[in-house]
């Protein structure tokens, strides 16, 4: 049988395996978010009559093999990990739909690019499906992870004057409660939408302590962490807790500070890391326009190692060196504060 035909059907194979463990392994699990869900349902279906969404994104939403599938999910920590993700990224997704769309890629990248090999003779290599594949499982991780960092990245320019707020709230006679809830209607997103979760689950009868314990686990700033650490520590021992919170904006905005000159003054070090890591590759496609036979040696019948080209093997050691001396300048110029 053809090599990519096994590629291809392996794929298919493998989707179809996830979806019928997903429905067989389906239990009584999450309780907690059917909860959240009839809680929310009011906001929920309001917001669906104004923007009149539906189509693909309705029919995930309400899929029954992706509903049991989340059960299972949930129950494992994986689940709840990426639970955590999803939310400090912002994204209103399950956990199921984002293993749904995890897996459709996976599969879909490669598939896709075999059809357009009848065209392409190229794209229907092992080799290059192989790639397709190792696209479509990073893709998703990487969106993941670039929403948490711009987010995060956000939200740490937010929180000293954040912090300002809630201290001059307190001052003004509020509680603690209030003064968050300020924040909520005054500030702007990301941290209303982090402080308003907070709020949310204090109403739902969880301890405030709790609450913020995993906004703290959610948005993983250290920053923030700091803050909740000063708060959970004067709910114990007592203090003014507004002349905390002015400290801890002093500290935050310094490290803010630190931080910005420490990136001007390695900015000629990160950009040399850009230019090391994509020289190559401009100076491989100014070659192949000029003389597009010039590397026909190292894959026109070269010598090859199981059947693999040699100069493909060359290939891949450089990329795997430019990649580790990419990934040391990084190292290098990542000064923690």
């Amino acid at each position: 049988m053809d090599p990519m035909t096994l590629v291809i059907a392996g794929g298919a194979a493998a989707a179809i395996i996830l979806i019928a463990l997903g429905i067989s392994m389906s239990g009584t699990g999450g309780v907690t978010l059917e909860r959240l869900e009839r809680y929310a349902a009011g906001s929920k279906t309001a917001e669906a009559g104004a923007a009149g969404q539906g189509g693909v994104a309705e029919l995930i939403a309400k899929s029954a093999a992706l509903a049991q599938l989340n059960k299972v999910v949930e129950k494992r920590d994986f689940g709840a990990n990426l639970l955590r993700d999803l939310g400090a990224a912002d994204l209103k997704l399950k956990p199921s739909e984002y293993i749904a769309i995890w897996g459709g890629l996976t599969v879909g990248v490669p598939a896709v690019m075999f059809l357009i090999g009848f065209v392409v003779k190229a794209l229907q290599n092992p080799i290059v499906l192989i790639l397709g594949l190792l696209i479509g499982f990073m893709a998703p991780r990487f969106w993941l992870g670039n929403r948490k960092s711009s987010r995060l990245r956000a939200f740490n320019k937010q929180l000293p004057d954040t912090v300002t707020l809630i201290a001059n709230a307190l001052r003004a006679g509020s509680s603690f409660l209030q003064a968050i809830e300020l924040v909520v209607r005054e500030s702007r997103p990301p941290i209303s939408i982090e402080f308003g979760r907070v709020i949310r689950e204090v109403n739902l009868g969880l301890p405030f302590d709790l609450a913020l314990e995993n906004m703290v686990k959610r948005v993983k700033s250290e920053d923030f962490e700091l803050m909740a650490t000063a708060i959970a520590i004067q709910h114990q021992v007592g203090g003014n807790l507004a002349e905390i919170l002015d400290s801890i904006a002093f500290t935050i905005r310094e490290r803010i500070r630190i931080k910005g000159e420490i990136r001007t003054l390695t900015a000629q070090q990160r950009l040399s890391g850009y230019v090391v890591g994509a020289l190559p590759f401009f100076l491989a496609f100014f070659i192949f326009l000029a003389a597009p036979t010039f590397f026909d040696p190292m894959f026109v019948a070269p010598p090859a190692i199981l059947g693999i080209p040699m100069g493909l093997i060359l290939l891949l050691v450089a990329l795997l060196a430019m990649g580790a001396g990419f990934f040391f300048i990084r190292k290098i110029v990542d000064i923690e504060v």
